[in-house]
């Protein structure tokens, strides 16, 4: 988020909500790793991208409809799907793209994430992208910890996953590393639940 990071300011402190859109994976030759990251405001500037220029049209109107549903939305977007190759996705990769509104009152603490990142200290979101749909399938699509060396803000939902996703994001904060993991509900790594 470095190269969205002024934006984000500006538009954090007026209180103004954006939605956030952040490449989670990429497979073949994605034009963007990881982390890549596009963010919308609610008045319809744009900052960064997350695939170079090839997917950032849809990925700008899955921003407005996240902006007024509040529901975040996972995207996958390649070469073999038809709307991917209509908006220009033509390198024969493939990616996942998280949406997300960002506003004080559904990530409270995405001040300190930025001044943090300002101030190149160590810090990690680890974002629930994708979890099970049956009642009871806690945790929810969208959930977060924000994490650094010592500290940790937020929930997950269910004790066991929050232990392993800090294990797993602490190891990665040391790494320099941004990466999918997969988990059971409980935090079991063996498992693809959330």
């Amino acid at each position: 988020m470095r190269d969205i990071l002024n934006a984000l300011q500006d538009w954090w402190a007026t209180s103004q909500p954006l939605a956030l859109a952040t490449v989670v994976d990429v497979r073949k030759s994605a034009p963007r790793q990881p982390g890549a990251a596009m963010a919308v405001s609610s008045d319809g500037e744009v900052a960064g991208s997350v695939s170079g220029g090839c997917v950032e049209g849809a990925v700008f109107q899955l921003a407005q409809q996240v902006l007024d549903s509040g529901v975040p939305e996972l995207v996958h977007y390649g070469y073999s799907d038809d709307e991917a190759f209509a908006v220009g996705l033509t390198c024969g990769g493939e990616l996942d793209v998280f949406v997300e509104r960002v506003d004080p009152t559904t990530v409270p603490g995405f001040g300190r994430l930025l001044e943090d990142i300002a101030a190149e200290t160590p810090v990690a979101v680890a974002t629930v992208i994708d979890a099970p749909s049956e009642p009871g399938g806690d945790p929810v699509r969208g959930a977060r910890l924000l994490v650094g060396p010592d500290w940790s803000e937020g929930t997950l939902g269910i004790e066991g996953l929050e232990v392993a996703v800090l294990d797993d994001a602490r190891g990665m904060l040391e790494q320099g590393r941004t990466a999918e993991r997969r988990y059971g509900r409980h935090g079991e790594r063996r498992l693809d639940d959330v």
